[in-house]
Order: structure tokens, then C-alpha cells, then sequence
């Protein structure tokens, strides 16, 4: 198919995948409502502190989403290198006392007063672009060690050690999982999938070694009633809000666990909120919802025009489907704790402006797509 021709097929935007992304947009405006309302009124004398702040990050995200579906995604491929490049860079300036901002030991904030800008959650999206651009314009070479590995391996291993030394194991993993996941269907080997995988697990497990905070996690993982008011006390009081929803749970805004139970209830726990109140069954709707939502994003990904669009649709995609895995494994014992929020739905201004800016690119993309 003729580049003319693929622009002359442009079609209307996926609507489904829109309604899915407001859904779970509005649904976590309403959960930080009320998972919020207790530690708002404890820091802000307010209780919808976090909703206002959230509708803010609502409003800004909705623009860069409009923008990023109307230009077509196609422009961005040449400001993919240089929006890398300056997502790292502002990585590294988290470091700079009086400019970064540290929380519970972890630096991964730039101070801009009344917004905490977070640039891990920037180089999620300025990786996947990159990457993509990358992988289409390598092609079969990616098969080889000198062309495809060592330059992805390259690639990686900077951001693995920055997001170390920030604290941020969950980005580091939804960044690795999604490079792994891209490289793969971009058309890397399983021999260079297998050796990306073995070299990661053991760059992991060597790092989680030498930092006893990151063996602590792990040991507490391994055995979580160990010291239930210790190390293990936010995954007990996570599980103990699970357990007490039940299947159809305590009922909107009753839960106790946010009475400053659970740590970050409205962030990284907020999932625990939801089962707590609404209950296993409404619960696994809204994985449904989730689930259902990255299905059509790997759909839009499999109709895309071009390796770009498609490699770009995935990584978005990817990235969404992992953090919210991640999060969510978490929070019911199967994972170690990481601090990710569950995109979307989770407190969180960057994380908020950055995945629906993130949409309106794979937006963009169906409308280009052919196949429909």
C-alpha cells in the first residue's frame, strides 16, 4: 500500500476504545473521591482536595489527548530522538537539590510549586516512540547482535540504572516489560528475547541484593505475615480491606481502611478501596473494563497503516496493560509492592496528563488504520 493511499483512507476514530477510557476516567475520579476524602481532610482541612487537583491533571491531559489525535501520529517520528533525550534529561535533574523532590526516599518529582512533575512517567511515552522509530527503521537488521542487541541493550541499560538510583522499581519494570515485549514483535530472535530476559531477571536480582530496602520488599513478599506491623504492614492492611469487601462489599464510600489504615489509599492502594467497597464482583467488572480496553488497543495496533503506528499502538498498550497488572498484583499479594499507580483510574497528575495524551496518539492511529 502506497503512503497516498494510506492517507487517503483515513477513517473515523475508534469510539470504543474512547467510551473505554472515559469509563475508566470517570470511575476513578469517583473512586478518589472517596478513597481520598480521610487524607485529604488530614493534609488540605478539605475533603476533595485530590479530586480537584485530579480534574485539573483531567483538563490539561484531555488537551494533549485532542492535540495528539488531530496531528497525525506520523509527525512524531522525527521529534521521537530529541522527546527522548529531554524526558532523560529531566530524569537526571530530579537529583539536583532544590529542583528534585524526594518522598519516602524515593527522587522522582521536579518541584514546579503547586505541580510535581514526575519524568519517569514521560519517559514511559518518549521510549515507546523512540523505540518504535527505531525498530522500523532497523527492520531485518534487528535480527542481528551488532545492529539489533547491542544497540537495544544500550538503549535499556542507562534507564535501568537512573530508575534505580530514583527508587522506581515499578516504572523500571513496565519500561523493561514493554522494551522486551516491542523488540519481540518488532522481530528480534528468541535467541536475543532470551538472552534480553536472563541478562534482565539477573541485573534485577543483583540490584534487589545490594539495596536492603529493595530485599526487604522481597522478603516481605516471600513472607508477608512475617512482621504484620512492620515491613509487611501495607500489604496486610491491603489484604485485610479485600477480605472485608467481600463479594459485594461494604458500599460506596463506607470503607474503614481509609481512615488512615491503609498507606496511600487514593494512589498505589486505591484497587483495595475499590474491592473493599464495591466488592469482588463489581471489582472484576472493572478488570473486565481493563481488559476489554487493551484488547482494543492491541486491535488498533494489529490494523495500524505502518510498522510505526503499529510498533507505537502496542507499546502504548503494552505499557497500560502492565502497570495496571503490576498494580494490581501488588495489591492482592501476588507481586511485590512497587508504588505504580493503576493507570487511569489511580491519584496522580503526570501519570494522568501522560496516559491520555498516550490515547490520543493510539487514537490518532485507528483513524489512519485499514482493515476496520
Amino acid at each position: 500500500m502506497s503512503l497516498d493511499r494510506f492517507r487517503s483512507n483515513k477513517a473515523n476514530p475508534d469510539f470504543t476504545y474512547i467510551s473505554l477510557a472515559a469509563i475508566l476516567v470517570l470511575f476513578g475520579l469517583v473512586m478518589i473521591s472517596s478513597s481520598s476524602v480521610v487524607v485529604s481532610s488530614e493534609r488540605f482541612n478539605q475533603n476533595y482536595a485530590y479530586v480537584f487537583k485530579q480534574l485539573t491533571a483531567l483538563v490539561i491531559g484531555l488537551f494533549g489527548a485532542v492535540i495528539l489525535s488531530i496531528v497525525d501520529y506520523r509527525t512524531w517520528r522525527q521529534y521521537a530522538k530529541p522527546f527522548f533525550w529531554i524526558s532523560v534529561i529531566l530524569l537526571l535533574i530530579v537529583f539536583i537539590p532544590g529542583i528534585g523532590k524526594s518522598a519516602k526516599g524515593a527522587a522522582r518529582w521536579i518541584n514546579l510549586g503547586s505541580f510535581q512533575l514526575q519524568p519517569s512517567e514521560l519517559v514511559k511515552i518518549s521510549f515507546i516512540l523512540y523505540f518504535a522509530a527505531w525498530l522500523e527503521q532497523n527492520g531485518k537488521l534487528i535480527k542481528t547482535f551488532k545492529k539489533g542487541l547491542l544497540p537495544f541493550a544500550g538503549l535499556v541499560i542507562p534507564l535501568i540504572f537512573i530508575l534505580i538510583q530514583q527508587r522506581d522499581m515499578g516504572t523500571l519494570l513496565v519500561i523493561l516489560g514493554t522494551a522486551g515485549a516491542m523488540f519481540f514483535v518488532g522481530g528480534a530472535t528468541m535467541t536475543q528475547i532470551g538472552l534480553s530476559v536472563a541478562s534482565g531477571i539477573g541485573m534485577i536480582g543483583f540490584l534487589i541484593m545490594i539495596e536492603p530496602y529493595r530485599l526487604q520488599r522481597l522478603m516481605t513478599y516471600l513472607q508477608p505475615n512475617s512482621d504484620k506491623l512492620g515491613s509487611g504492614y501495607h500489604i496486610s492492611q491491603s489484604l485485610l480491606a479485600i477480605g472485608s469487601g467481600g463479594l459485594w462489599g461494604r458500599g460506596f464510600g463506607k470503607s474503614l481502611q481509609k481512615y488512615l489504615y491503609l498507606p496511600e489509599p487514593h494512589t498505589d492502594s486505591i484497587f483495595a478501596i475499590i474491592v473493599e467497597e464495591l466488592g469482588f464482583f463489581r471489582a472484576l467488572l472493572v478488570l473486565a473494563v481493563i481488559g476489554l480496553f487493551a484488547y482494543r488497543g492491541y486491535q488498533i495496533a494489529a490494523r495500524a497503516g505502518d510498522d510505526f503506528g503499529r510498533m507505537v499502538a502496542f507499546g502504548i498498550t503494552t505499557a497500560l496493560l502492565l502497570q495496571a497488572i503490576i498494580n494490581i498484583g501488588a495489591i492482592l499479594g501476588i507481586l511485590p509492592l512497587t508504588g505504580v499507580p493503576l493507570p487511569l483510574i489511580s491519584y496522580g497528575g503526570t501519570s494522568l496528563i501522560v496516559m491520555l495524551s498516550a490515547i490520543g496518539l493510539v487514537v490518532n492511529i485507528s483513524k489512519h488504520g485499514y482493515g476496520k
